[in-house]
Formats: C-alpha cells, structure tokens, sequence
C-alpha cells in the first residue's frame, strides 16, 4: 500500500482501516485507478477519517449533516472550491462504496451540495487556425512531417496527450481508418480517423522508416531525435512554438486541440454522447449511454460531422 495509505489507515480504527483497505483494493480493482490517482483519494478520505474521529463517529453512523458540516468545515480553513468539489468527489466515491459492499443500506452523499465554481471554458481553434498551426511548420527539418501528423492527430481523433504519447503501430488500423486509444484507467476505445490525418502520419512514416531505433521503442509511433517515444513536455513545447510562428495569440496546449475537436463535431451537430464517448470522458452516467453506441455509429458520427471529413 502506498504511504499515504498507511496514514489514512494509522489515523483510523481496527474497523474503519478494514474498510478502508477494501476501499482502496475496489478502487485498484474495480475502478482501475492510477498509482497517483489512487494516493490523491487517500489523501482527501483522510481527511474525512480525521474529521469524524474527532466527532467520534463512525463511517456507518455518518449522516448527511455530518458530511454538510465537513463540507462547511473545508471552506472555512481556506480550502479552494475547486480543490472542495475534488474532495467532495472523494467523499461520494466512498460513501458509495460502504453502500455497494453492505457496510450501509443508504448512500448520505445523495443530497450532498457541491461549492459553485465558475465555469472556465478553454481555449478553441478553428479550423482554419489548425491548418495556420501546420503550414508554419517546416517540412525540410527532419522533424517537420512528425509535427505535422501530431498536430493532424489530436484535432482530428481528440486525443489526450498521454494517448498521444503512448500510441502504437500496432493500434493503428488505417486501412478500416480506426485506431486503438489506451485512455485513463486502461480503458480502450476505438476512434475514427480522417483521411488527412492518415496522409500525415503516412508522411511521417517515410521519415521514421529510416530512423535509428532505441531497442524497446519500435512499436511507438512517434519518436524523438534519438530514436525513443516523445514526452508531453516535448509536444506542448512544439506546439507552443508553432502557435507563435503561426502568430496565433490565444494560449493554447495539446488539449487545446482536444477541445476544439470535441468543440467541431458539436457545432457541425453530432450527438453529445457520442463526442463522450469519442473523447473518452468518464463518469457513471455517461458511461451507462457509451454501451448502447457502437463503432458503427461511431464511425459515422464523426463522418459526418468532423470538419476534416465534410466535402468542400
């Protein structure tokens, strides 16, 4: 167990550390989370634990009050609303648990208010202002086809960065014009491809081809000088060069071209569920809709609605 784990457990007693422990092994089982994934809960149930400690209250007695006054408590010493709704997130997640493993019959968390935060809405490219983004780029530099293809790929599959990063040879499909995403938690997902951003990596791929290799990386798609896959410091340090060859002002990152595939598809009018399912966001609710849309439906909606796929 991680150490922050150990502590939620040593500020605890016999019975709550044994839900605890269950806690944590539902969330690295069941929900599949990352090693920091996981030590940011335990780090936030903490400070649940030590809340009702001091109330003398055990977990199963806890009652909605109990947690409106918890939720007070964290505005009180300072506690940013943001960084409030992320620990009241936490709060959920294991109420729910307690509930789903018969440690309670009801779940106080259901009427549990969150702090209002405003709505900070990232920055958007237009298309137009993508392809500024790819033709300031250089293509006698060896490196110029690789960039364009990255650039390519994150507005026309709304790829997260990290899947970007850790995108293989042998989960592309171009052919059927798919590709396989690892996304968060280990969740795969199939993703339409445009045929703009197949001929970019194809490009690319005449450079690669000819590269030196590290032993080890052969299977990633994109490489850095020295023959080894690329970090996402590399991407967002190219990206931001290229925004101001291009003279575009807004601030911007690789996400910013995640937003603005996602941002394209709903303007030209496909279903919001499946942008969702598309960009892989999670939560239960939208992850109860993502079973009944299938990659046909998938494929079709991007189709149709992609600016990269619409006929001139």
């Amino acid at each position: 167990m991680h150490a922050k784990g150990l502590l939620v457990l040593m500020a605890t007693d016999e019975a709550t550390r044994e839900m605890v422990r269950r806690y944590v092994r539902y969330l690295k089982l069941q929900r599949n989370m990352s090693g920091n994934t996981l030590d940011a809960y335990q780090h936030d149930l903490r400070k649940l634990l030590d809340y009702l400690k001091g109330m003398g209250k055990d977990p199963r007695e806890v009652q909605l009050e109990d947690l409106e006054q918890f939720s007070a408590g964290l505005h009180d010493i300072g506690i940013h609303a943001r960084s409030q709704c992320r620990i009241l997130s936490g709060v959920r997640s294991f109420f729910r648990f307690l509930q789903l493993d018969g440690y309670r019959d009801d779940d106080p968390t259901e009427l549990l208010e969150s702090p209002q935060i405003g709505q900070h809405l990232p920055e958007v490219l237009t298309t137009a202002e993508v392809d500024r983004l790819e033709e300031s780029i250089d293509l006698s530099k060896w490196e110029g086809h690789r960039n364009r293809a990255i650039i390519e790929v994150l507005f026309s599959c709304g790829l997260r960065v990290s899947e970007l990063t850790n995108l293989k040879l042998s989960n592309l499909y171009l052919d059927d014009q798919f590709i396989r995403v690892m996304g968060k938690g280990s969740k795969e997902r199939l993703v339409p491809i445009s045929k703009r951003a197949i001929q970019e990596l194809k490009n690319w791929f005449d450079n690669r081809c000819k590269m030196t290799i590290k032993p080890g990386e052969e299977d990633y798609v994109f490489l850095n000088r020295r023959g080894a896959h690329l970090t996402r410091v590399m991407i967002l340090i190219m990206i931001k060069r290229q925004a101001e060859l291009a003279k575009i002002t807004k601030t911007i990152s690789p996400h910013t071209l995640r937003h603005s595939f996602a941002t394209a598809l709903l303007e030209g009018g496909a279903d919001l569920r499946v942008i969702q399912a598309l960009v892989g966001h999670e939560s239960i609710g939208t992850t109860e809709i993502y079973t009944h849309i299938d990659t046909t439906t998938l494929r079709r909606e991007i189709l149709e609605h992609h600016p990269r796929n619409m006929r001139k």
